[in-house]
């Protein structure tokens, strides 16, 4: 009879040496196409790096303010082969992940706009609930208050905020950061602040927010792109005195590893229901300003921020007629067929575009084009005079770079990533 000892330890070892390799070569740095910009493969995450803070949460009553982001990717030992172990990354949501640590006691969930589960509308009412796997009370801090209140706070002993931004003044999270670090400062309740990748932090632009616009779509500030991950935006929440009277939250971020502001992310899930993919986060700067306008973004279509048009634009070759879906029941020129412009193929921007606002208000057969709320997304009237007078985007801009060079010098104080 042959003897197969010596081939099933070749075969053994042909195994280990391809896990070996497949798990070294993950962590390999890759250059894009950009020369000066380098993408790398193995990001950690702050809530990855468990290291750094289960110890600070141990024996703890902790609250955690979460969405459908808020995962981390724990390195296991699992069976790559038969009678062979390796090593494989489980994702768990940061919820589930510290519930199920038996020396640290969650109490209960604050959830943002679109709620925990990141379902809701844009601008939808979220209710407080059950999450139905961990039976935590879900408060929502975007129902009948968007700051925590001193009750909800009660007997708990830190907060723990981990939610994926997108780098855009009117996304809603940094301010329901905001909200969250005040009323923490006023409870004298620790903010733990597990950082994450910025898609959109590879450049600053846009009309930096005057004081006399300020909404929850716009709290500070700062430009319509403002280049920090939400780690560093917390940190400059607190140094320059934006919390209610100058206090200061008692904050501790746990920064991303081997990250800086150039390097690209993908998001692994959506941050929100109409930003499906990289295109839109990369494009929703420069388009939110549509949502101002009765010009459409693309809610109600499977390709929201990456198109734009509406009954009243020239008629072309391309057409999409929004409808109900997920993330937008009610969406903007419901059942009509819109007219404008596909982006999908376009070139990844590295600076706030103006050119679709122009073309779209140059084009446009209405007697309104903007509404009120379009103010509050650019954060001054002057963005509307301007279009109405016929600057160009260029003169438009121009007008910005004071103000950008005054804001640069204030983000300098808090980046954590060069």
């Amino acid at each position: 009879m042959t003897d197969f000892k010596p081939f099933k330890s070749t075969y053994l070892f042909l195994v280990l040496l391809l896990n070996f390799n497949l798990i070294s070569c993950a962590q390999k740095t890759k250059v894009n196409q950009n020369n000066h910009v380098k993408t790398i493969s193995e990001i950690k995450t702050g809530a990855e790096r468990t290291d750094l803070y289960l110890n600070i949460l141990k024996g703890k009553n902790v609250a955690i303010v979460a969405n459908q982001t808020s995962v981390l990717n724990v390195l296991q030992r699992a069976e790559v082969a038969p009678n062979v172990m390796g090593s494989k990354k489980i994702t768990h949501h940061l919820v589930d992940y510290l519930h199920n640590n038996n020396t640290i006691n969650v109490k209960k969930v604050f959830a943002p706009e679109h709620g925990f589960r990141g379902k809701a509308d844009a601008g939808e009412i979220v209710k407080d609930g059950l999450d139905t796997k961990t039976n935590l009370p879900i408060v929502s801090l975007y129902g009948k208050n968007k700051k925590p209140t001193l009750k909800q706070l009660k007997n708990i002993d830190i907060v723990v905020f981990d939610i994926q931004d997108v780098g855009a003044r009117f996304y809603t999270y940094i301010s329901s950061l905001h909200y969250v670090m005040e009323a923490c400062a006023e409870a004298n309740i620790p903010v733990l602040l597990l950082d994450r990748p910025n898609p959109n932090a590879h450049y600053i632009d846009g009309p930096v927010l005057e004081t006399s616009h300020k909404s929850f779509v716009g709290m500070h500030n700062v430009p319509v792109v403002y280049g920090m991950t939400i780690g560093e935006y917390g940190q400059m929440i607190n140094g320059e005195k934006w919390l209610n009277n100058g206090i200061a939250c008692d904050l501790k971020v746990i920064p991303v590893l081997n990250y800086n502001h150039q390097t690209q992310y993908s998001l692994p899930i959506k941050p929100s229901p109409n930003l499906p993919n990289g295109k839109s986060i990369n494009l929703y700067p420069s388009l939110c300003f549509f949502e101002g306008t009765n010009v459409s973004a693309g809610r109600g279509t499977s390709m929201q921020f990456q198109i734009y048009g509406s009954p009243f634009l020239s008629k072309n070759s391309f057409s999409f007629t929004p409808k109900e879906n997920e993330g937008a029941k009610y969406p903007k020129h419901k059942n009509k067929l819109c007219f404008g412009e596909d982006l999908r193929d376009s070139k990844n921007l590295n600076q706030l575009d103006l050119s679709y606002l122009i073309s779209a208000y140059k084009q446009n057969t209405a007697k309104d084009f903007f509404n009120n709320f379009f103010t509050k997304l650019a954060g001054t009237k002057k963005l509307q005079e301007q279009i109405e007078k016929g600057l160009s985007a260029d003169e438009i801009k121009n007008t910005w770079q004071k103000d950008l060079n005054d804001f640069k010098l204030i983000r300098e104080k808090y980046l954590i990533y060069k």
